[in-house]
């Protein structure tokens, strides 16, 4: 997100303009501020209000999350001032997503295997009667 010095000195937004501008629900914000990932300011009324740096921060939230990280991680890496921390965090996410894409590329070799199967029926295959075989037995097929 790309501020500017308007930016900086608007208005602060209240939590529907807020969630709004993001196109989040107001519960999300709340549940953000209630494990410490942003802390508006409060009118007299006690009202949330939402300022520049709170924009930002919320922005840098969606963006970590867009990277799959937890809201534990996110609130982590938020806190430290660690620069070797937050690549901490990074290197395990990296690690995680890595072993989510190696599973899902078996998965999807499954799939298509099973699509390229010339039986009717996949159980009648062969081969399906081999794998569920060495499965059925306590063999890990291949």
């Amino acid at each position: 997100m790309k501020s500017s010095q308007s930016d900086r000195t608007a208005r602060p937004l209240p939590i529907g303009a807020l969630a709004e501008r993001f196109g989040i629900a107001t519960h999300v914000l709340r549940h953000w501020e209630s494990m410490g990932l942003l802390s508006p300011d409060r009118d007299g009324n006690g009202r949330r209000r939402y300022g520049h740096d709170d924009v930002v921060r919320t922005a840098m939230i969606l963006r970590a999350k867009e990277a799959g990280l937890g809201l534990e991680e996110i609130r982590a890496m938020m806190a430290t001032r660690d620069s070797d921390g937050r690549r901490q965090i990074l290197f395990d996410r990296r690690a995680s997503l890595r072993d989510i894409i190696t599973k899902a590329q078996a998965q999807l070799a499954l799939v298509e295997c099973a699509m390229e199967c010339d039986h009717d029926n996949i159980a009648t295959c062969p081969e399906f009667q081999r794998v569920i075989a060495l499965r059925t037995a306590g063999t890990a097929p291949a």
